[in-house]
């Protein structure tokens, strides 16, 4: 899966790599708690960011309530590499506190005909008998509307701060 932005590479990869970026996309994201839980910027360039988004329980889907009980605690972590031949790629992963669920996944932001291009393949694996491939279906469903989301933000947060 993938997301154009209207910006280039470079202006991506700068804003992943400011905490006020992640703060103000923290505080958007619709989540009833989102913590920057760590945020480093080496002096190669390379980015790694871990967040934690909580969504309270009387706010969660049927499907997941009927497998989860209380508030959904989602950690994720993005580790991108320094941005070389106009390109930065990352590995992500996510999981959910109490949940047998996980995700795994590699990024490649690249240059493209709209000014840049954010490519995804994650892998979500949730382990439970009988419903976890419903639930990986719902769950990379929800993952194509955040990165849509997160793209749009990020498009509006650089023509704003940059």
């Amino acid at each position: 899966m993938g997301t154009d932005y209207a910006t280039s590479v470079e202006q991506v990869h700068r804003a992943l790599g400011d905490r006020q970026y992640w703060l103000a996309r923290l505080a958007g994201s619709g989540a009833d708690e989102a913590h920057l839980e760590r945020m480093d910027v080496a002096s190669d360039g390379s980015i790694d960011v871990v967040t934690t988004q909580v969504l309270r329980s009387d706010r969660l889907p049927g499907v997941v309530s009927q497998f989860h009980r209380g508030d959904l605690a989602i950690r994720r972590e993005e580790m991108w590499t320094p941005v070389r031949d106009s390109r930065s790629r990352a590995a992500v992963a996510g999981s959910i506190a109490g949940a047998p669920v996980s995700l795994t996944g590699n990024a490649v932001l690249m240059p493209s005909e709209a000014f840049s291009r954010l490519d995804l393949q994650a892998t979500v694996e949730v382990r439970i008998p009988l419903v976890g491939r419903k639930l990986e279906k719902f769950i990379g469903n929800q993952l194509i509307e955040l990165l849509i989301a997160e793209q749009r933000f990020t498009t509006r947060w650089i023509a704003e701060n940059h």
